[in-house]
Parts: structure tokens; sequence; C-alpha cells
């Protein structure tokens, strides 16, 4: 693997860094503290390109490669890991399935404002029964008899949900097949008999809204089923496959926050008449933190490569968001040690991290799913 970066590379990430520190750092623990959307700072990054990374400049995007798409969501999620989130889902879990599935007719009318930011994405796969198990999905769309379909049901934890005006659903067209009777559907979230409760109040990510969406009697044509009838699960797994990258490198940008953080404050306090870094025992532990912060970052790295090559990733992928989501975990949690009772006031930024970072070990596939995959390909092997 290439671990120089190209041209185009490295001016996105002086860019991004730029715009991280100066607009997203400064705004992230307001953000946090008053669940606040952080309007501003999306329509910012779609003044930017950052909604849509790897998508083609012909369809709005930038035109780059899931290697650049890493660096730039490690950066934000470094700053504000709810900005970061925001970002990934209309990149990974929307603008890809699309760009992938989608007709030409579809990318025109649903990829391309999305790219742009023109429109905002959320990927509807969770509900209240079906969580890690995708394929045990009760929303249902029947045919209306005149070509299309009724979806009636509930979809939970829907990041993006309360602001997105374009969601990609699946629902059950054919129950029993299980998994093969799952369809992709292109909704439009402004469109009657679409619903949205209200919104989460989380422990972390405060920023990223999330919500249940409700389906009742929601009419949608036959030009809006992605990559046609029954293959659903599909699309949900290999969006999934890219998703994991994205949330592997919102994990990097919160261990990389968190390691900071202390290493600086280790430098400046002191305890016993000596700085914290000079105690053996704190020195070995920021030694540590920062050990398995390039080793996950080098498996993102090298799953992004492969999926940048059009080559299959899920094992890299899974490994890529095990390793750093649990890595971004115990980091933050010795970034807590380190600031020993401080970390429990607001005024310090590492109870953020630490309260961030549980989550991405959770969504897109919880750590027990990603052994679940590793293991599977072993088997195979």
């Amino acid at each position: 693997m290439d671990l120089q970066l190209t041209d185009d590379q490295q001016a996105l990430v002086r860019m991004v860094r730029d715009f991280a520190e100066r607009e997203v750092a400064p705004k992230a623990a307001e953000i946090d503290r008053d669940a606040r959307y952080p309007a501003e700072l999306v329509a910012r990054m779609a003044e930017l390109g950052l909604l849509g990374i790897e998508v083609p400049v012909e369809y709005g995007g930038s035109g780059l490669d899931t290697v650049s798409y890493v660096l730039a969501m490690e950066a934000v999620s470094a700053a504000c890991a709810s900005t970061g989130v925001i970002m990934s889902v209309n990149n990974s879990l929307v603008c890809d399935p699309l760009l992938k599935f989608g007709t030409e007719e579809q990318k025109q009318r649903w990829l391309t404002p999305l790219a742009s930011g023109e429109r905002l994405g959320c990927f509807q796969l969770s509900e209240p029964e079906a969580g890690s198990d995708a394929a045990a999905q009760k929303t249902v769309a029947e045919p209306d008899g005149a070509g299309g379909f009724v979806i009636n049901g509930v979809k939970n934890w829907i990041t993006n949900g309360p602001q997105a005006d374009t969601g990609i659903l699946f629902a059950m067209t054919d129950r029993p097949a299980g998994h093969r009777g799952i369809t992709a559907f292109i909704i439009d979230m402004h469109e009657p008999g679409v619903r949205r409760g209200h919104k989460d109040d989380k422990l972390g990510i405060r920023g990223s809204h999330s919500a249940q969406i409700f389906y009742d009697d929601h009419r949608v044509p036959a030009d809006r089923v992605l990559a046609g009838v029954g293959q659903g699960f599909k699309v949900a797994m290999s969006t999934l496959d890219g998703g994991r990258i994205g949330i592997a490198a919102q994990a990097l940008g919160i261990a990389k926050a968190a390691f900071e953080t202390a290493a600086h404050y280790a430098g400046d306090r002191k305890t016993f008449g000596k700085r914290v870094i000079d105690h053996q025992a704190m020195a070995f532990m920021l030694a540590d933190m920062e050990t398995q912060y390039e080793a996950a970052r080098l498996l993102t790295l090298h799953a992004a490569t492969l999926k940048s090559q059009g080559v299959r990733h899920s094992l890299e992928s899974a490994m890529a968001k095990l390793m750093a989501s649990e890595v971004a975990n115990r980091v933050a949690k010795d970034a807590i040690q380190v600031h020993g009772g401080n970390c429990y006031v607001t005024e310090y930024d590492v109870q953020r991290y630490f309260r961030d970072a549980k989550i991405t070990e959770i969504y897109e596939g919880t750590s027990e799913v990603q052994r679940i995959v590793i293991a599977s390909h072993l088997l195979k092997s």
C-alpha cells in the first residue's frame, strides 16, 4: 500500500483541517451541550464539496477517492464527531449506493442534489426489532396495482432523520423469501405518508440528530426502486461495507483528538513536583494510545485503498471498523484517566470524546457483528 498522499489528497487535507480548526472546533462544545444540529456547518461542508467526496463531478460531487474521504472524515470528526457523522451518512450510506446501484435517471434526479449538498440524505435500515439482524425487517412495501408500492412500517435511530430530504429505505416486498425479499427504495422525505418522530436524546454525538421515521400508506412509484425488486439486502450489505470505513475514520478522529488533548494536558499539568507526562505510568499510557491509533489508521487506509481500487473489501472494512472503534474507546478512556478529576467536569473536552466514542462500536454493525464478519471469512479460507 502506497502511504504517500497525492497532491490532491494533500490539498484536501489542508483545506479540511483549516475548516475544522477555524469553523468546527470552536462550536463543538456548544453543539454537544445544546444538542444543536449544526446547520451552518453542514452548509459549509456542501460549499467545500465534502458531502459527495467520492461522487464524480458530473453528478455534483468532488470526484475524489475513498482515501480522500477517510482523511476528510477524520479531520472533521476530530473537531466535532457530530458534524462528522452527518457528513458520513450522506457520503457513505446515501450517495454511495445511489452511485453504485442507481440508474442514470436516478443519479441525475437524486444523487446530484445530495452530492452537491442541495439535499441531505438518510439511510433507513434499522427498526425497533431489527438492528444487527437486518433480515428481520417488518416494514412492508405492497404493490399498489399501478406498478408502484405502498409502504407501512417504522424505522429506528435514523441519523439525519429529522433534517433529511431523501432517504434510502429498506422494506419487505416478499416476506417468505427472507432476506431475498427485501427491496431498497428512494424516498422523498417531504411527501405524504412519511412522518418523523421526536429526535432522540443521546449520550454522545448529540448534534447529530436521529429519530424514528413512520410510514403510513406512503406511495412510491416504480422508478424509486433501487437496484431492482428483491435486491435490497445486497444493496444494504454493500453499502455497509463502505459505511464502516467512514465510521472507522470517525473513530480515528475521536481517538486523535482524545490523545492530543491528553498529551497536551500531561505536558502542562504537574503532580508530585513534575509534569504528568514525566511519570512513567502516564508516559507509557500515552505511548500505547498513539501506537493503537496508528495501527487502526493503517487498517482503515488499507480498506479505503481497496475500495478506491474497486476490490472487494468486506473483510478489511470490518477489521478497520472493529479496530478503530475499539481503539477510540480505549484512547478516550485513557485520556480520561490522564486528566484525573478534571475529566468529570464539562469544562474539559475529554468527557465529550469519551461519550462520542461509544457509538462507533455500535452503529453500522456492532463490534460483535464485525467479529462475525471477520470469522466468516476465516472459516471460508
